[in-house]
């Protein structure tokens, strides 16, 4: 007994005549009624009373229809399934995150608008430091990553840059400097910068020393901080100064003062990683939703 048979059957019963059964099919009616006659054989008796007006279920065909039913329905339901998991609409999607990235408010509004548009679609959720998002991209444990991207990115993955965030110095309230609204970053040439170590945070990392050496010195390294936010806490705690992105204001940590930095003006950029040839659609909706977030958050300061 095939999945078609019990389809043909359930459309018979509902239609109560082959003819009609057949046009709602798009089948011609004899290989149908042969269908259904295999059917009969094979089960070893008559499902349908066949006269002239029709057909009528006999209690046999009354009895196989009530534990057919759920079986069509079932298969109705599984092939609804395939086709939402193929279209990215069910199933799950597995996300990491820098932490610095959830300040910017470009992914906590991606992922409220992708909860939006694939209810569906379970969010599973991951912070960590670039490198570890990467391995576990590589390893399958990801399906996409919001990163800061280092120097050297890994060839099994592809980057979708989303934008360059400008940097700021950030000084404890008490530093010579603090009074300033901007300044030179070579004037920070004599103090510790508290960094991210590169095998934690290889992408701020890059983008710190790089600064430096643009502005033509090599930053005096001081404690090592292993994110932003204990960043920020240890030059509170007077201990060094740092870079940090832009949206890192918006800790509200107090006992600091952020500097803008005078041309050339330091950047980190902020990028979407994924597997190359990824065949997980949410990935694909998500990365395609939030490039087109941004493509709109660019227009809309254009038009500022």
């Amino acid at each position: 007994m095939e999945l078609r048979h019990i389809r043909y059957f359930i459309v018979v019963a509902e239609e109560k005549s082959f003819t009609k059964a057949a046009l709602r099919l798009g089948i011609s009616q004899p290989p149908l009624s042969m269908q259904i006659k295999n059917l009969e054989d094979e089960i070893g008796t008559e499902l349908f009373y066949r006269s002239a007006q029709g057909v009528e279920l006999t209690p046999a065909g009354e009895a196989f229809l009530l534990s057919v039913q759920p079986i069509q329905q079932r298969v109705n339901d599984a092939m609804q399934l395939a086709q939402q998991v193929a279209n990215g609409e069910s199933g799950q999607l597995r996300l990491g995150f820098t932490g610095t990235s959830m300040l910017n408010l470009l992914l906590p509004k991606s992922i409220r608008l992708f909860q939006q548009h694939y209810p569906k679609i379970r969010l599973k959720l991951e912070e960590a430091n670039s490198l570890v998002l990467m391995d576990r991209l590589l390893e399958d444990q990801l399906d996409i990553a919001l990163v800061r991207p280092p120097e050297h990115v890994p060839a099994g993955l592809s980057l979708q840059l989303l934008m360059h965030e400008p940097m700021l110095a950030v000084l404890p309230s008490g530093h010579p400097l603090a009074h300033q609204t901007s300044i030179e970053l070579n004037a920070l040439k004599q103090d510790n910068f508290i960094l991210s170590p590169p095998s934690i945070s290889a992408g701020l990392f890059d983008a710190i020393t790089n600064a430096c050496r643009s502005h033509g010195f090599e930053p005096k390294i001081g404690q090592n901080a292993p994110q932003i936010v204990s960043i920020v806490s240890l030059v509170a705690a007077n201990l060094g100064v740092s870079l940090v992105p832009d949206s890192t204001k918006q800790l509200g940590i107090t006992g600091v003062k952020y500097l803008d930095i005078q041309p050339p003006k330091p950047m980190v950029s902020l990028a979407l990683a994924y597997r190359k040839n990824t065949h997980s659609q949410p990935a694909i909706n998500f990365a395609s939703l939030i490039q087109s977030l941004k493509m709109q958050h660019n227009h809309n300061h254009h038009d500022l």
